[in-house]
């Protein structure tokens, strides 16, 4: 395989890998034990006004620091994408490029996971059951790319 087709293949892959990323973190494809439409995650869970206060808390700033994350990415996919169609593809920004996506996802994969620890540790056992069976029944399917070029 040459070394523009790995390359190609490993960007690709990349960019599935933040698909994934972004639909767990996001939670915008609604399981079949999900929330009703209209009722918010902490209701799903019935969490106590402690419980609901602390959860404000910790999730403002997961927030803003997701969203944070899911703009830089979005600025490296870019800037890969471009150069990967270029007239000429200039292999040096697209490694660039490429690492820098890693690294971001590393990032936001430590950002959702930490979230996902204090929340755990404000919920009851079965409220932990609960939000475990939702985010394990979160689909894990083909990115844009790959549906792309299937049709």
């Amino acid at each position: 395989m040459k070394p523009t087709h790995l390359r190609l293949a490993l960007a690709l892959s990349l960019l599935i890998n933040l698909g994934v990323l972004a639909a767990l973190a996001y939670r915008s494809l609604a399981p079949d034990n999900a929330p009703p439409a209209g009722e918010s995650l902490p209701r799903h869970l019935q969490l106590s006004a402690e419980q609901l206060h602390r959860w404000h808390e910790s999730e403002a700033d997961f927030l803003r620091q997701l969203a944070s994350g899911a703009g830089q990415l979005r600025t490296h996919r870019d800037r890969m994408i471009g150069a990967i169609f270029a007239e000429s593809p200039d292999h040096q920004l697209i490694d660039a490029e490429r690492t820098a996506i890693a690294r971001l996802q590393d990032e936001q994969q430590k950002l959702v996971i930490g979230q996902l620890l204090r929340e755990r540790e404000l919920l009851q056992p079965a409220q932990r059951a609960r939000l475990a069976s939702l985010l394990q029944g979160q689909p894990v399917g083909a990115s844009m790319i790959e549906q792309l070029h299937r049709n």
